[in-house]
């Protein structure tokens, strides 16, 4: 059963085309790796299934409803970590948790319950009542995961979990949100640099560039597909090894970006 259906999916903005016609599927309870270099078309194609963004054309589905008709639905579905801090500072942990248990009006009876099982999760229980201003980079994005499943979520978007951790709080991050997957079924679409952790993590993985999808396929399948012995020489095949410039287009891509995750 597939829990995100995309189908010949197109986003312009003038002259630029951000997303050309993609296509894929995400199946319910898997790990997802959607991977690209910088201005490829992954968050854009993020805020279109968040409902953050129109399409031009093509189809696509979340948790069977669709974002442009359905949009309360879809976004009751999934929960989802952005790559830049969105925590209050100015609350502690706990009270981060119970707003947003509040806006996502889980019952009363059920959220101090849920709240202490996620924050002991990730081992931050013990810290509840610290202001998010005194925690290091890697507690905070324990805690944006904590939150991010705290509403049951059937899905859950990770723009870039692990961004400037060290690596062994990025095998912990990567520990908490395997476990949470396998306790919970809840399906992981995620994005990252780090082409180690996608081999490791992802069940299937999907490599846009220039917003087109080159390949997609379990690792094993990309790796054969391309004659490679890692993801990392899979992707690099697929989209070149030449140092990329920040063109105009992609640098357009990013402002419009920017403009629409803060509205």
């Amino acid at each position: 059963m597939n829990i995100i259906e995309v189908k010949n999916l197109t986003k312009k903005y003038q002259d630029l085309i951000a997303v050309n016609n993609i296509s894929f599927n995400v199946a319910k309870g898997e790990i997802f790796a959607f991977l690209g270099p910088n201005g490829s078309g992954k968050t854009t194609t993020i805020k279109m299934l968040t409902t953050l963004l129109h399409p031009t054309t093509g189809e696509m589905t979340v948790n069977g409803c669709n974002p442009l008709k359905e949009q309360r639905q879809v976004r009751q579905s999934f929960g989802i970590v952005f790559q830049d801090p969105s925590l209050d500072d100015e609350l502690t942990a706990y009270e981060n948790m119970s707003f947003h248990a509040t806006l996502y009006s889980i019952p009363r009876g059920d959220r101090a319950q849920r709240i202490e099982k996620l924050l002991r999760f990730v081992e931050l229980w013990d810290r509840r009542h610290d202001l998010v201003k005194h925690f290091s980079g890697g507690m905070r994005r324990r805690l944006e995961i904590a939150r991010g499943f705290l509403h049951h979520p059937q899905i859950i978007f990770l723009d870039e979990p692990t961004l400037g951790l060290d690596p062994q709080t990025r095998n912990h991050i990567w520990q908490y949100i395997k476990n949470l997957n396998r306790e919970e079924n809840i399906t992981i679409f995620f994005t990252t640099n780090y082409l180690d952790e996608a081999e490791k993590a992802a069940q299937k993985v999907a490599i846009i560039d220039r917003g087109t999808i080159m390949a997609q396929g379990t690792v094993a399948e990309l790796k054969q597909q391309t004659n490679s012995d890692s993801l990392e020489a899979a992707f690099l095949s697929l989209t070149g090894k030449q140092l990329r410039d920040t063109s105009a287009s992609a640098m357009e891509t990013f402002r419009l970006n920017r403009r629409l995750w803060r509205r």
